[in-house]
């Protein structure tokens, strides 16, 4: 592979990071600047990952046809525009458009990067490969929040928005310049009979026959719902609980995507130790624990080591997920891990429209605190039902 082909995947990952996370911190200022609630200026964030999670139906069969690397190219283009597109617009109807199309321009980011480097990189040697990769993503996370919240503080809403903008035109830029230096395996493309639409609901269907692909896809939308529910509204709790200012508040939130560079930086001696049920099950435990303290913590300090500990056993169990879903359908990789992070983001915006509703009622502690029991009992269970599965596939061979 051309050196730098998966760190330009991962720099993309960084921008698809950033634009899922960047408005967490901003929303009080967004509820002030355009005259709504925090539950209705959390719609940019929800309407992002809902568009997002319904545009991999179609990006993950246009990767297997056209190119996967290609693909991302074009559409961190895309990205550029869009992302400029929100920094500039006038009203708050206006903003929730344009970040549905950020939503869609950015789908193909993540899940057609990690289903390329599942076609190119062999199976026992992926998982630290991915998590090397993730890198950038998890940094992404970290960098949008706290972005957010120093332009909360200091600029503009809108700041973030044009410095977004600038870096997704310059990854756009390398991905097409390597595109064109990778060798011909790299640049496969399978291209069906039939219509286009024909052809995606085949690709699905595929992937849906099988029974272990409906459990990762199950288990992946429940961790979206019940992570990123609550995730939105970390900051705003810190800020209203603590009275820290959004910008201490998001980079005490940023804390979250060290703990999963810490998991990528040890991963392969983690998955070596822990095995795929031990990351999962493990992960579980110290989400729930790290969010329980976040949320119910007597101090704001608590939050800095509950921040990373979220990150880290997030990523344990994420990132076991992940190699799965690159496994569930070899043949069908593009629409797998498309079909995946489908669920991932359709789990996210309908975390994020309950958790909304849910702090407005309750406040932010009881919808963090339910996040974190949910996600302690999703792990286990998706820990016991792979460690059947890896059972059986022993016995059958």
């Amino acid at each position: 592979m051309p050196a730098g082909s998966i760190v330009c995947l991962a720099l993309a990952a960084f921008g698809s990071g950033v634009s899922q996370r960047l408005n967490d911190a901003l929303l009080p200022q967004l509820g002030a600047e355009f005259s709504v609630t925090l539950g209705q200026a959390a719609q940019v964030t929800s309407l992002f990952a809902i568009a997002y999670g319904l545009a991999q139906l179609f990006f993950g069969p246009l990767g297997d046809r056209y190119g996967k690397y290609r693909v991302v190219a074009w559409c961190s283009a895309a990205c550029a525009i869009s992302t400029l597109l929100c920094g500039l617009a006038t009203d708050f109807t206006l903003l929730r458009l344009l970040r549905a199309l950020s939503g869609i321009t950015a789908a193909a980011l993540i899940p057609l990067a990690m289903a390329w480097i599942g076609d190119v990189v062999r199976y026992e040697e992926r998982q630290p490969v991915l998590a090397r990769f993730l890198i950038g993503q998890i940094l992404g996370v970290s960098a949008g929040v706290w972005m957010g919240g120093f332009a909360a503080d200091h600029l503009s809403w809108r700041a973030p928005y044009l410095l977004l903008a600038a870096l997704f035109a310059a990854i756009a830029f390398a991905l097409f310049a390597l595109n064109r230096r990778l060798p011909a395996q790299a640049r496969a493309t399978r291209r069906g009979s039939g219509s286009a639409l024909g052809r995606i609901a085949s690709d699905f269907g595929h992937v849906l026959a099988g029974r272990w692909a409906r459990v990762v896809l199950v288990c992946v939308f429940l961790e979206g719902m019940l992570l990123y529910g609550p995730f939105a509204f970390l900051a705003s709790h810190l800020h209203d609980a603590f009275g820290l200012s959004l910008s201490l508040a998001g980079t005490v939130v940023m804390l979250f995507g060290f703990g999963g560079f810490a998991f990528a930086l040890g991963s392969q001696r983690l998955v070596a130790g822990l095995g795929e049920v031990g990351l999962a099950g493990w992960g579980g435990v110290v989400m729930a624990a790290s969010l329980l303290l976040v949320g119910h913590a007597p101090a704001w300090e608590w939050a800095v080591p509950g921040c990373f500990g979220a990150g880290l056993g997030f990523y344990m169990l994420h990132n076991t997920l992940q190699v799965n879903a690159t496994q569930m359908r070899p043949e069908r990789r593009g629409a797998a891990v498309s079909a995946f992070a489908s669920c991932f983001f359709l789990g996210q915006s309908a975390g994020v429209a309950t958790a909304a509703l849910l702090v407005e009622r309750l406040g932010t502690a009881p919808v963090i605190a339910a996040g974190a029991l949910g996600l302690l009992v999703l792990a286990l269970a998706f820990a016991r039902l792979r460690s059947h599965e890896l059972r059986g596939a022993a016995a059958a061979s």
